[in-house]
């Protein structure tokens, strides 16, 4: 089994995070994973995404074309990456961004409203992780226990304040998805 992921927004937005979230709880399933980050130099406000690979099997190669599923957390990334998702792939899309409906018929689309579903839940800069629990309604990305074990590890000790918000976000996020 290999599954490949692109998580793509601004700078800022937290999709390089989601994207160890990812890597890490799978690690800790015991899956062979890689994490490859691509970003412009402006950083915060520009271009940023990372391609994520969890697989039973070594991995040869980090770089993805045609990934089972891609999270789009503003209209350029949906734009530049909603061809990228192979047929029967998921699409989550922030719809607190993007106005725009996916125009492909072969592929599952989630719209995820990720910054009201933050907000409501009182993280607002949770919409990382809403939309992640979006993507991992629609999709098998790997155990929730394992994924907040996961957001535990990557937050570390000095961010450790953020879980619970993180924790409430990711299940607000996989409920509004189902």
């Amino acid at each position: 089994m290999t599954k490949r992921y692109i998580f793509a927004g601004f700078g800022g937005q937290g999709m390089l995070l989601i994207g160890k979230f990812v890597a890490m709880a799978n690690m800790l399933e015991g899956k062979h994973v890689s994490w490859l980050p691509s970003y412009g130099p402006e950083m915060r406000g520009g271009t940023a995404n990372c391609s994520v690979i969890v697989s039973d099997e070594p991995i040869g190669s980090p770089m993805v074309h045609q990934a089972d599923a891609i999270v789009a957390m503003n209209l350029p990334s949906m734009l530049k990456f909603e061809n990228e998702v192979k047929p029967g792939g998921v699409l989550v899309v922030n719809q607190s961004l993007i106005d725009r409906k996916c125009e492909r018929d072969d592929i599952k689309v989630v719209y995820c409203d990720a910054n009201h579903i933050a907000e409501s839940v009182k993280n607002p800069k949770g919409a990382n992780v809403a939309i992640l629990g979006a993507l991992m309604a629609a999709d098998e990305v790997c155990d929730t226990d394992k994924m907040i074990e996961a957001i535990r590890i990557e937050l570390g000790e000095r961010k450790a304040r953020f879980l619970e918000g993180n924790k409430l976000a990711l299940a607000a996020g996989m409920e509004a998805a189902k």
